[in-house]
């Protein structure tokens, strides 16, 4: 089959660089293609062939090659208009050598188009047209899509090595002024390696995506570091602001199959992608993998309508009533909006969706918390308090939506870095955040024991998750507490009537992990987990023998929980050198008694006319 000559069909739109810079005038506003689509030719054309030019506005959002109008030399040639900070005009916007725009993704287009951002030439990458004069945009189709058709003058670079992508993601050659053949390669991004700490925020970030999610994911090691744990998932779909080579692998596994989307079911959905040729060379051509104008990708009614979406996001700081900053670091601005809110917003409004932002819970090599008292001075709020759900750092996962200001504070300190945690603490007591009486544990000395969760089948069939209880299960546990019935608050604590306040419930679950110990049973709920049981031991350690107890909220009763709970707490303590259990049981707590009394141990019983005195030693005869 011959192959076809686009040069000779559109040969009176070909121009050669320098030619074309000639209809860009003093004054124009130029936008410069997106991401890993810079047309790199003509941004260095631009520069070369500029003896002619003064004023020009340079806008762009995120530009991944050389910029070489940041330099200043060529100040009072070009000023630089950014929505989002890269790496290589940051050092510019330093120098004050232009401005950055604050704005959500999806709402550029529109700026575009009421002329509120004008556009006089718009500078674009795109693949060959095909016979019918449709060219595509490659791997950038984002909020080129609105510049070019806003644009007074639309100048391409046909380059042969982009890649074809399909969906709404083509110009025809009839709205293009000049074609600039040129190949070169695309830009690439390395793929970065995640470290330990990174694959611990994937790990929990993964916990919180279902079968049949939808998912949002950027570039970079947090996403790189969940594709790991999303391996074993099924039937997860994608619709994203961007993606990388992180979805290569969860495509070719099978966990990518895009059949339980809601909308644009059957397709990955983004607006540009970044990354190796690797991945470049999987979606050309790729009827699989579609792009879309930022204005759909990123419309927060479309991304709801998908349900089970999961967007993730990553912040830079956050401070302890929620609010998330990440496009600056104090006064310097270092990134941008981009689509964090949009996706924040849209996966909050989905059924069943999780609005995720994730980061790690130190900067700067371990010596400074991102979860501050209060943002640095200057740090700018993308992700209002209001608008924040899920936060997961290295350390866990804290809800916040909905939840009071005491609550998010000790959900956050729950997930800092240990190390910073009694400042935290004590700097919300100084803002009467919390409670002056919280307790303030040793943290960089006491280690929550991941090893000891566990997930068990009850007889009913019903699966519960297991777990050492934590300090931001106080609301939980003592929700559970007052739901007791009369009866089960007698037979546990020897007392008809009992109130649960906070300086009583907090002894319970702030404890030192290796004296006491404290297993709670949860359920999934609507903020979070439900505790339904708990099981406790406090160890006398000149004796090493410790009192156990154990207490089932009333509806989940009679399936076995209490069995299992003694069971589980008992094999700790065994583990952990505990010699001996005692407890005491009042006559008419049969259930109690019996759970005891079949543990498999030679259970000593004596009555002194009102309880049970149990012991036993942890020794299976």
């Amino acid at each position: 089959m011959q192959e076809f000559d686009w040069q000779a069909k559109f040969k009176d739109k070909i121009k050669v660089a320098s030619t074309a810079m000639k209809l860009i005038k003093s004054g124009n506003s130029i936008f410069i293609g997106t991401g890993c689509a810079q047309p790199q030719h003509l941004v260095n054309a631009l520069v070369e062939y500029s003896d002619h030019i003064y004023d020009a506005h340079i806008v762009h959002m995120l530009t991944m090659g050389t910029a070489p109008y940041a330099d200043p030399r060529f100040r009072e040639k070009f000023k630089m208009n950014s929505f989002f900070i890269a790496d290589n005009v940051r050092d510019a916007l330093d120098q004050g050598i232009g401005d950055y725009t604050p704005i959500f993704l999806s709402e550029i287009p529109a700026e575009f188009e009421t002329g509120r951002i004008p556009i006089d030439v718009a500078l674009i990458s795109v693949a060959p047209p095909d016979i019918n004069g449709l060219c595509s945009l490659g791997v950038s189709v984002d909020i080129v899509q609105a510049a070019a058709s806003n644009a007074r003058y639309v100048i391409a670079q046909v380059n042969g090595n982009m890649p074809r992508t399909h969906g709404n993601s083509f110009i025809h050659v009839n709205n293009i002024d000049v074609l600039v053949p040129q190949d070169e390669p695309v830009i690439t991004i390395p793929i970065e390696e995640p470290d330990e700490t990174l694959r611990l925020i994937g790990q929990n970030v993964a916990r919180l995506v279902e079968d049949g999610s939808t998912i949002e994911c950027g570039i970079g090691r947090i996403p790189q570091a969940l594709a790991e744990y999303l391996v074993y998932k099924k039937d997860l779909g994608v619709h994203t602001e961007m993606f990388s080579d992180w979805i290569l692998e969860l495509i070719e596994c099978g966990a990518i199959t895009c059949a339980k989307k809601s909308i644009n079911r059957g397709k990955v959905v983004a607006s540009f992608c970044m990354g190796t040729k690797k991945l470049y060379d999987y979606i050309d051509n790729n009827p699989f993998i579609e792009f879309y104008p930022t204005e759909y990708v990123n419309d927060v009614n479309i991304i709801a309508q998908h349900d089970k979406m999961v967007g993730i996001n990553v912040g830079l700081e956050i401070d302890l009533t929620g609010q998330v900053c990440a496009d600056s670091l104090g006064h310097r601005f270092y990134s941008g909006i981009g689509g964090q809110v949009d996706f924040i917003r849209g996966s909050a409004r989905s059924r069943g969706g999780k609005a995720v932002i994730a980061m790690p819970s130190t900067a700067k090599n371990g010596t400074v918390s991102r979860i501050v008292p209060h943002l640095t001075e200057g740090a700018g709020v993308v992700t209002t308090r209001g608008d924040v759900h899920y936060v997961v750092t290295e350390y866990g996962v804290a809800y916040l939506h909905g939840k009071s200001i005491r609550q998010r504070v000790l959900d956050l300190i729950n997930i800092a870095h240990p190390k910073f945690r009694k400042g935290l603490m004590q700097a919300a007591k100084a803002k009467n955040y919390i409670y002056q009486d919280q307790i303030e544990m040793s943290w960089d000395q006491v280690t929550y024991p991941e090893d000891l969760e566990h997930y068990a089948t009850l007889r009913d069939g019903t699966e519960i998750f297991f777990r050492p209880i934590k300090p931001v299960d106080e609301s939980a546990l003592s929700e559970m507490l007052y739901s007791l019935s009369e009866q089960s608050v007698r037979t546990r604590y020897m007392t008809r009537t009992m109130a649960f306040p906070h300086e009583k419930v907090q002894q319970l679950t702030n404890i030192d992990y290796t004296q006491d110990l404290a297993i709670v049973g949860a359920v999934p709920g609507v903020s979070g987990e439900n505790i339904v049981a708990i099981a406790q031991y406090y160890l006398d350690p000149k004796t090493q023998s410790a009192e156990v107890a154990f207490l089932v909220q009333d509806e989940w009763q009679q399936k076995g929980m209490g069995t299992f709970l003694l069971d589980y707490i008992t094999t700790v303590a065994k583990q952990r050198g505990v010699k001996r259990f005692y407890a005491k049981v009042l006559p008419d707590n049969r259930p109690m008694l019996a759970i005891f009394q079949n543990s498999g141990y030679r259970v000593n019983v004596e009555f002194d006319g009102d309880v049970y005195s149990v012991d036993y030693d942890l020794v299976k005869e």
